[in-house]
């Protein structure tokens, strides 16, 4: 149970506050209270009944048990971040190589423009600045996940509109202290990262980047004059810095901890089977389970996402009965993940993007002033980073039929040939590229910032204002849902592993469920870690507060909309949080400048390990809402902003964050 923390004036302290742990008043409490009274039985004399007596010994005893247990906890309770460890698979060790080669590979796989569709979208073109995204042009979607679809644009008329200040909050009071007071403007619309066209996949060239696939007329609203233009995802982008201490992985929490090495389903899936070598001419499907991996099982979504990555129609089910006395699997592979596995597999790394010499991660590897790393092939970088039982066959390979999707072991000396046909590495490839992933994010840890400075015991760390934030954060209970120090009850040291209430998932009014059911139909999201909020705008799962300062002015108030969650019953109007932080603007300055005390500065000026590669970025389309060009093919031109590589040091400069300057990047 993380700490709860009092906070009590001393007279001597004018204006200052001491943290005292809760567990250890309750020791104080608990083990003071019995004492003194045998001091008053034995050493003063005074008569007490054998009737008190006795209860009195049961209760001293129950007493020491409690208080030594809370004082126990107290003891161990984490105070930065740095005392969190982060969770780890125990049998990493029986897929994993050398772990060095595994974190250039994922970094690598994660910045690479090659794995989407386009041969532009990465997953980091959703996730460079912060961890999160600060495009502002056409990063609108409609209310698509709304219990009645709604394919309608009320936050410009159509796609590619540029984003403004004005345009938020989504949620408009004629009193923005008064939930209850008339509303001025409300949408469903969601402020988000575009992805792809609207494309339906038909082949990868082996060698070549860019699928083939043919233009399909967008069914949910991204056109401008009936030329499409980038799909918007239904939910706003969180940041990867610190997930990796997140037990479940999305909003919604669909990607488990459990990973299969198919998708992201965990054990939910008895059908996800991966292909093992026994020896490299012996082949065998067989189950898996890595858990505390439940980013593995998010990484290999979006390349799935005909939002995100990938064009439409690259998933396919498998169907079979057995192999021998196992079950043969339904879900054995992922044509996306098989197919991008044979896309990239002959593929330089990071062949399009320049690598800086002194990247932390890949540095050694880099090719500067050329694009790419040395490495000829993704096939090398697997080769070094992963055992030989998960990518190394002889003659053997999978082949799938064309018409059922059943996967059947083959001999095949002259190797795969067809398109249906696939190396062991290839098949294999959603457990290499999910495992690769998660052990670059493993690194990606923002634990230097001047609250765990300050936690630490370097009193300074924290100015005034912050000091006075904290105790604003911790008394109007903020820290049940954002519990320090990973400031998410959704993590893996504190959460339940469920997509309710013990889950660290929570309904706190933002939108009413119709507009989005969220992870159990009821409107929860999972509580968000805190950390580098500053930097990671727009804010909420529909995105749509654009600034902290609406962020607590939108808890003061109790949210949005009534009756949907933990917010109701508290103090204040409409039930939010404390009166005076709702009336006092001084006090919402204070409880603000606390939480841009949990930025990290290697994170905002991308100092390792937050360093990357050069990254080309789709940002809209020239024009606006009302004009696009076609390409020529039914799709709009892409407006492209490059981000540069950017070694170890970092930035002398930090790039502007969400409206700061748009649409520049």
């Amino acid at each position: 149970m993380q700490r709860q923390i009092l906070l009590i004036r001393y007279k001597h302290l004018p204006g200052k506050q001491v943290m005292i742990s809760r567990n250890l008043a309750i020791v104080i409490i608990l083990v003071l209270f019995p004492a003194v009274l045998f001091y008053i039985r034995f050493k003063l004399k005074l008569v007490v009944s054998k009737r008190l007596t006795r209860p009195l010994a049961i209760f001293v005893t129950v007493s020491l048990a409690i208080a030594s247990g809370s004082f126990v906890s107290a003891q161990t309770t984490p105070q930065s971040l740095k005392d969190v460890a982060i969770p780890k698979p125990d049998n990493l060790g029986e897929f994993i190589k050398d772990e060095n080669a595994a974190i250039q590979l994922g970094k690598s796989l994660f910045w690479d423009e090659q794995v989407g569709s386009d041969g532009i979208t990465s997953c980091a073109t959703c996730h460079f600045h912060a961890g999160a995204d600060n495009r502002s042009k056409n990063q609108i979607s409609p209310g698509l996940l709304a219990q009645v679809k709604d394919t309608t644009f009320q936050i410009g008329s159509n796609p590619n509109y540029q984003l403004t200040l004005a345009d938020f909050p989504f949620h408009q009071l004629s009193d923005p202290k008064d939930r209850d007071s008339a509303v001025v403007f409300t949408t469903n619309d969601v402020a988000s990262s575009q992805g792809v066209f609207n494309t339906e996949f038909v082949d990868v060239v082996p060698g070549q980047p860019e699928d083939v696939v043919t233009v399909q007329p967008d069914p949910d609203g991204f056109q401008v004059n009936g030329v499409n233009t980038r799909r918007v995802e239904p939910r706003n982008t969180p940041s990867v810095i610190n997930a990796v201490f997140n037990k479940l992985q999305f909003w919604d929490g669909r990607a488990k901890d459990t990973f299969n090495g198919v998708n992201i389903s965990g054990n939910e899936d008895p059908d996800a089977f991966v292909i093992k070598a026994k020896t490299p001419s012996q082949l065998e499907f067989t189950q898996i389970q890595l858990e505390n991996s439940s980013l593995a099982s998010q990484a290999v979504g979006p390349p799935l996402s005909s939002f995100e990555m990938s064009a439409g129609g690259r998933t396919f089910e498998e169907i079979g009965d057995k192999f021998g006395d196992v079950k043969k699997p339904k879900k054995a592979g992922q044509k996306l993940a098989r197919k991008l596995g044979k896309k990239i597999r002959s593929l330089r790394p990071l062949a399009q993007q320049v690598v800086a010499a002194d990247d932390s991660v890949l540095g050694p590897e880099s090719r500067f002033p050329d694009t790419g790393l040395k490495a000829n092939t993704y096939e090398d970088l697997i080769r070094k980073a992963f055992r030989d039982e998960w990518w190394k066959s002889s003659n053997m390979i999978i082949r799938v039929d064309p018409d059922t999707g059943e996967p059947t072991i083959v001999e095949q000396p002259g190797g795969p040939v067809d398109t249906n046909e696939y190396t062991l590495m290839e098949y294999n490839f959603p457990l290499l590229f999910g495992l690769a992933i998660q052990e670059y994010e493993f690194t990606l840890v923002s634990d230097q910032t001047p609250f765990d400075k300050f936690q630490e015991g370097d009193t300074t760390a924290l100015s005034e204002a912050q000091q006075r934030g904290l105790a604003l954060f911790n008394n109007n209970g903020c820290n049940f849902c954002h519990t320090a120090p990973e400031f998410t009850r959704a993590s893996a040291r504190l959460s339940n592993g469920s997509v309710g209430f013990r889950g660290g998932f929570f309904s706190i009014g933002v939108r009413e469920p119709t507009d989005d059911p969220g992870s159990d139909g009821t409107g929860r999201f999972k509580s968000p870690g805190l950390r580098n909020v500053e930097l990671t705008a727009p804010y909420m799962h529909n995105g749509g507060l654009a600034t902290l300062e609406q962020v607590v002015e939108f808890y003061a108030r109790g949210g949005n909309f009534g009756g949907l969650g933990i917010l109701d019953g508290r103090p204040g109007p409409g039930g939010g949080l404390t009166d005076d932080l709702l009336n006092d603007a001084n006090k919402r300055a204070d409880l603000v400048a606390f939480l841009k005390a949990l930025t990290d500065e290697r994170v905002r000026l991308e100092k390792a390990p937050f360093d990357h590669p050069q990254l080309h970025v789709p940002n809209g389309h020239p024009g606006d809402e009302n004009s696009v060009t076609d390409r020529g093919d039914g799709t709009a031109t892409d407006e492209i902003a490059v981000i540069p590589a950017v070694g170890g040091n970092g930035r002398t400069t930090p790039p502007p964050n969400f409206l700061e300057n748009p649409p520049n990047i």
